[in-house]
């Protein structure tokens, strides 16, 4: 009797562990399908944010106003891309490659690489949160701490390409 219940409640713990790693990789299947969602190339067409504040996104020097139009290519397969601004006026034209993740479907981090550098010798990087996001769009959502608040900067994207 005692092998029969010790063989029953063994046959329930495997069963709950098959189970609990089919519904992991379903999740983990369900955000890769996510991320791919950011596949070739977008543009920003708007960026939302309260006026009073000057803004100068990822460090560029550059103001906001730079980044609208500017050029986002996302490879996901190897987790690399670039972001150009085109330049004109008081904005630099540049092209910066960047290293990028999604994580949980909601949390897209990047980080910049220098010539020379290799992206594992950067540390230091970005954490945006993803929202409304479709096939053809999405937002990254950025809450920067200013003055003891926090000032909330949102990045629409349009898709322009798939390569």
């Amino acid at each position: 009797m005692k092998k029969l219940l010790l063989a029953g409640i063994l046959g329930t713990s495997l069963f709950a562990v098959s189970c609990s790693s089919v519904k992991k990789a379903g999740d983990a299947q369900s955000s890769r399908s996510e991320f791919l969602k950011m596949k070739g190339d977008f543009q920003i067409v708007s960026i939302e944010y309260d006026k009073q504040y000057k803004i100068k996104p990822f460090d560029e020097g550059a103001d906001s106003q730079c980044f609208i139009g500017s050029h986002w290519r996302f490879i996901p397969n190897n987790y690399t891309g670039a972001y150009t601004l085109n330049g004109g006026g008081s904005c630099p034209a540049l092209t910066q490659p960047i290293k990028f993740e999604v994580k949980d479907g909601n949390t897209f981090m990047f980080k910049k690489i220098q010539d020379g550098t290799k992206a594992k010798q950067n540390t230091a990087g970005y954490t945006l949160n993803v929202i409304n996001m479709t096939t053809d769009q999405f937002s990254l959502e950025q809450n920067v701490p200013f003055d003891g608040t926090t000032v909330r900067v949102v990045y629409n994207f349009e898709r322009t390409g798939m390569k």
